[in-house]
């Protein structure tokens, strides 16, 4: 049994009784489990909060959601008297049954109906195809808010009421009532027929809700559908496009593109932009250097904007050479284009170049260094042990460039003092900051610590350290990562101890992906989903064997 329901039944409230029936009610709605929702009912009974009315809602929801009529009959009895929420839930389970004739009857009977039960009724009616019924309710609702309206609109569009939904949905309008996500994506659903897809597309750029998964899924339908009719535009397909990529729905990005394509719609400089930005986002080398092509035959590889995302794609994508090679061929650049070139070569381990480039900017263009620039730069150094370079660099960020430092700055200039040595530089350095310093400071301390064998600055360090994750939660993964980078296992255990103790683990999920064919696999941490999982697994052991077998033959000579 899991622990949260073994906590609650052990735990007798006798005081911050709030605060445990808060918590029983959170479970009810968190845990789906019939069987431990049974046992937490039959606690509640004996500890007498079983009639309190929210926990009571919560596990007459719970029968209702499992199907136990007999167990929701005895919750029932422990209301008094009529009350809204608990005909809400009924008519909502009557209308999920497809119960749409005791729905109504529970309905009629209410003394006093609130807008749930009005939505709930519309919405239950629509789906059942009795349209006419619906609309009868929906034109008495005197609570027309953005909710019913759009059940309203859902259920015309549901039963191919396209021309009744389009003047319902001018009427919504008229009415003062602003449309959401929901509605625009039903209103899309049903815009093929009459070809007002663009107007609704105006419409749902004006509201701001051009960016939203489920609006981009209908435009895509909506315009996949209308073929010939949007062929000459590239506004709507640019929106999809920007909208996915801004939701890093990257997948998506790539089958609108293709889709685009296919219904014979030039891509212009925005397209190209937004999918090379996707191709840098996930390093698709192939798939950039096909948009690269394609980019050529329509003539705009020159453009500043596209070679600026080539420049920024091969270089993630760890092509170096190609990246600039796109960028020395620009016959203009603008501050962008400098930033993610020089980043480029600081990423990839070009500290050098890096450098190099950067002095050629100052010497040859009117572009001045920006917060991104300063901080490759400051990368640069400290992988290059650069020390006096890199803090002439920092140094004249706010006196000669009027930037002013930032943490990353900051910590950039402690990795750089700590991989030269310099621990106690390093360590009132970070004691001088004007701010909180980034817990990735002491953590590049922490590892020149080690690296330099010094005790006790580690020491100060490590307590810093902790002090900072008991604050913040998250950090109990982060300083189990530094202790384990510096070799510190005994620490590493400790930590991972200590979380176990208070019950927390890693939330985000470990990600990695190979480029097939064009294809992408992805893999994620503890997941067994992929279909060619056992093959890869067979060989990992066979280039495991592989790696052993040198480093026995070593041991023996």
């Amino acid at each position: 049994m899991p622990t949260a329901v073994k906590t609650l039944l052990t735990t007798i409230p006798t005081t911050n009784l709030g605060t445990y029936v808060q918590k029983c009610i959170s479970f009810l709605k968190t845990h789906n489990s019939i069987t431990e929702g049974t046992v937490l009912h039959g606690h509640l009974v004996k500890t007498g909060l079983s009639s309190k009315r929210y926990i009571a809602v919560r596990l007459l929801i719970m029968y209702l959601d499992t199907r136990k009529p007999k167990e929701a009959a005895q919750v029932l009895k422990e209301f008094k008297g009529f009350d809204p929420i608990v005909h809400n839930c009924l008519i909502n389970d009557h209308v999920k049954r497809g119960n749409v004739d005791e729905a109504r009857r529970l309905f009629d009977l209410m003394p006093k109906r609130n807008d749930v039960a009005w939505t709930a009724l519309i919405s239950g009616l629509m789906k059942c195809g009795r349209v006419r019924e619906a609309m009868w309710y929906f034109e008495r609702n005197p609570f027309r808010n953005v909710i019913s309206w759009t059940a309203a609109i859902s259920g015309l569009v549901q039963n191919g009421r396209s021309f009744e939904m389009f003047k319902l949905f001018r009427n919504m309008f008229e009415s003062g009532v602003r449309p959401n996500y929901v509605t625009f994506s039903s209103v899309l659903s049903g815009c093929v027929e009459f070809g007002f897809g663009m107007s609704v597309l105006g419409m749902v750029v004006k509201v701001g809700f051009e960016k939203n998964v489920s609006v981009l899924n209908s435009l895509v339908s909506l315009c996949v559908r209308m073929g010939e009719m949007v062929r000459a535009d590239n506004v709507s397909w640019n929106t999809m496009v920007g909208g996915y990529l801004e939701n890093k729905e990257f997948d998506k990005v790539f089958e609108v593109f293709n889709e685009m394509l296919l219904c014979g719609v030039t891509p212009n400089i925005s397209t190209f932009s937004s999918v090379l930005n996707c191709c840098a986002s996930i390093a698709s080398l192939e798939k950039g250097k096909n948009l690269h092509g394609k980019a050529i035959k329509h003539g705009i590889q020159f453009d500043v904007f596209v070679g600026t995302t080539l420049t920024d794609m091969y270089a993630k994508s760890g092509d170096i050479d190609s990246s600039k090679k796109v960028f020395d061929r620009m016959p203009k650049k603008n501050e962008i284009s400098w930033t993610v070139m020089i980043q480029g070569l600081a990423d990839n381990g070009f500290a050098e170049e890096c450098l190099s480039l950067f002095e050629e900017m100052r010497r040859t263009s009117t572009v001045a260094p920006n917060e991104l620039m300063l901080l490759s730069v400051l990368f640069a150094c400290s992988h290059t042990g650069l020390i006096d370079k890199g803090l002439q660099y920092f140094n004249s960020m706010l006196s000669v460039y009027g930037i002013r430092p930032r943490g990353r700055h900051c910590t950039s200039v402690v990795d750089m003092l700590s991989r030269s040595g310099c621990l106690s530089e390093a360590e009132d350095f970070i004691k001088s900051m004007p701010f909180e310093p980034e817990t990735s400071a002491w953590a590049a301390l922490l590892s020149g610590c080690n690296r330099y064998k010094n005790d006790e600055i580690a020491e100060r360090t490590a307590r810093k350290l902790l002090e900072l994750v008991e604050r913040n939660f998250a950090g109990y993964v982060m300083l189990s990562n530094i202790y384990a980078l510096a070799g510190r296992w005994i620490d590493v255990r400790k930590i991972r101890r200590l979380m176990r103790d208070r019950g927390l683990k890693k939330s985000a999920v470990g990600c990695s992906w190979v480029e097939v064919k064009n294809v992408v696999h992805c893999f994620y941490a503890e997941d067994a989903s992929h279909c060619q999982l056992a093959e890869i697994s067979d060989l990992l052991e066979l280039l495991r064997l592989e790696m052993q077998i040198p480093n026995a033959n070593k041991q023996k000579h």
